[in-house]
């Protein structure tokens, strides 16, 4: 991991300036094709200020001179998510463009592909562009999820919340925070559920088989957090079980 231990405000402050001001433009630049409306403003602006400060008082704990390459890359993405989080709030008025809603969200969902490849290449990796790039993934999904759910109802929800109820549930839990092994089937898991939500919400296909299609990413992600959770659970009764020989054979046999 190539960090720059060299910590200057200045500089952070123009990181998430610069990212702030781009939200701005794109915003901008999405209203006047569209004559977006006030829902799509407010929550755009709410977006960009929310995204500012947030990287503003992460990058000022974490001491990091710059994010990097990669998370230069996140912070372009989530510039997309939220026009994302604009078009579809806009979307309660009136219907967006297929067109800019899909072009938009396949770009960062595409990217999100890129971040992290970056990351190992340059040496650039860092514990808080893995948190970055999770919250904007957890985020688009969450989004994504609200504009299905106005057309196949609100279980679709489920598909965006699960991940912050996890969040929650930890609070009360906190077994529910220890580390999980590495997974590949999560982390495809994970991606699937972008581009189902986005397959559906594009309304290519009949709506039976878009509904088919949510059920689908649904069930895979309950899957996996329901894998995810008993794997912690069980993790954690065995570290609090006393260390004697009989007793950790058996749990380890269950």
């Amino acid at each position: 991991m190539a960090l720059n231990n060299t910590y200057d405000a200045r500089l952070v402050q123009q990181e998430t300036a610069v990212g702030a001001g781009v939200q701005i433009l794109l915003l901008a630049l999405i209203g006047t094709a569209i004559g977006m409306g006030p829902a799509g403003w407010l929550t755009g602006l709410a977006f960009a200020i929310a995204t500012w400060a947030v990287l503003s008082r992460a990058l000022h704990r974490s001491r990091l001179r710059t994010f990097g390459p990669a998370n230069r890359v996140t912070l372009g993405r989530a510039t997309l998510v939220g026009g994302v989080t604009a078009l579809v709030a806009d979307s309660f008025q009136d219907s967006p463009p297929v067109s800019l809603f899909v072009g938009l969200t396949a770009v960062a969902l595409i990217l999100d592909g890129v971040d992290g490849k970056v990351a190992r290449r340059t040496g650039t990796a860092t514990p808080l562009g893995a948190r970055f790039d999770m919250e904007v993934d957890a985020f688009l999904i969450l989004v994504l999820s609200v504009y299905v759910s106005m057309a196949m109802g609100p279980w679709v929800l489920l598909i965006g919340g699960m991940r912050y109820v996890f969040v929650a549930a930890a609070r009360v839990w906190p077994w529910l925070t220890a580390p999980l092994p590495p997974s590949t089937a999560r982390k495809t898991v994970a991606a699937l559920q972008g581009v189902l939500l986005l397959l559906a919400g594009a309304a290519v296909l009949p709506h039976a088989v878009n509904v088919a299609v949510v059920a689908l990413a649904l069930g895979l992600l309950v899957w996996s957090f329901g894998r995810d959770v008993l794997w912690l659970w069980r993790t954690s009764r065995t570290t609090a079980v006393p260390a004697v020989p009989e007793v950790r054979r058996e749990l380890v046999a269950s």
